[in-house]
């Protein structure tokens, strides 16, 4: 591959982190697992739990790939939807309101008067209730557990070990810890990330699991939940059949551009 120079925007939404590339006018190389290995490390790179290229779109406004830190592209991530709707608008390419394609379909955004964003995210259906926790796909498989004390939780252990059980199959789970709080409807949320392979300050389709999960759980007539993770707070609200089918899913919260740089691959 001949090597080039690439500008980059870094984001996080929540502590959850990314690389942000405009590839529209860029042959960038996709297919170079290494590459994007290489710049998402934390040592030897920019450093992101993944990989966010801005991509021309036929329909929408934009299309949006997404790689995870191992190099591998991912399935849908809620936090870097939120922040490539901001870099986007940065860019140029989108208003308040905004449409773009996800692996897993097309999404609405919106930037809200106080800066945050609100994204919707898929339906959900077929939600499992196992022995020990939930399982559901909100964009991105995740299994659910409730527990107690989660702030002295190893995620980087038990989350990790639940994440490659052979329940999950081949490619495994992404594992999520939630204590219920105090205040009603409001849940901390811990999450192991499968293709980062460690604890992520926040994932979006993570809490949005686990404010569904935490509905199942109580069959409460409450829609809205207030989400504390690590990285900071989000809010996700949706509507229920009674079949327990969820839709209009959305997940609200910041999206910061921290910097701007320059890859030399």
């Amino acid at each position: 591959m001949t090597s080039m120079l690439v500008h980059f925007s870094k984001y996080h939404g929540t502590g959850n982190d990314f690389v942000m590339i405009d590839g529209r006018e860029l042959d960038f190389p996709y297919q170079d697992q290494k590459l994007i290995k290489n710049i998402c490390h934390r040592r030897f790179g920019v450093g992101a739990d993944g990989l966010i290229v801005l991509d021309h779109s036929r329909e929408e406004d934009f299309a949006m790939k997404y790689f995870n830190a191992d190099g591998n592209e991912g399935s849908m991530c809620g936090n870097g939807g939120r922040c490539i709707t901001a870099f986007a608008h940065r860019l140029g390419l989108a208003g308040l309101e905004t449409r773009f394609e996800g692996i897993d379909g097309i999404h609405q955004a919106s930037i809200l008067p106080n800066g945050n964003i609100r994204l919707k995210l898929t339906d959900v259906e077929g939600i499992r209730e196992l022995e020990d926790g939930y399982l559901l796909n909100t964009g991105s498989p995740h299994f659910v557990r409730f527990v107690e004390d989660l702030e002295n939780k190893s995620m980087n252990l038990e989350g990790k070990e639940i994440r490659h059980e052979l329940r999950f199959g081949k490619e495994g789970v992404n594992v999520n810890f939630v204590e219920e709080l105090d205040t009603p409807y409001t849940l901390f949320v811990r999450t192991f990330e499968r293709g980062v392979e460690a604890e992520t300050w926040s994932c979006g389709t993570g809490v949005t699991a686990a404010a569904i999960s935490s509905y199942m759980r109580k069959k409460t007539d409450k829609i809205t939940y207030r989400i504390i993770t690590r990285g900071g707070e989000l809010e996700v609200n949706y509507e229920v059949s009674a079949d327990n089918s969820f839709t209009e899913v959305f997940l609200t919260g910041p999206a910061s551009h921290v910097y701007d740089g320059t890859i030399h691959t």
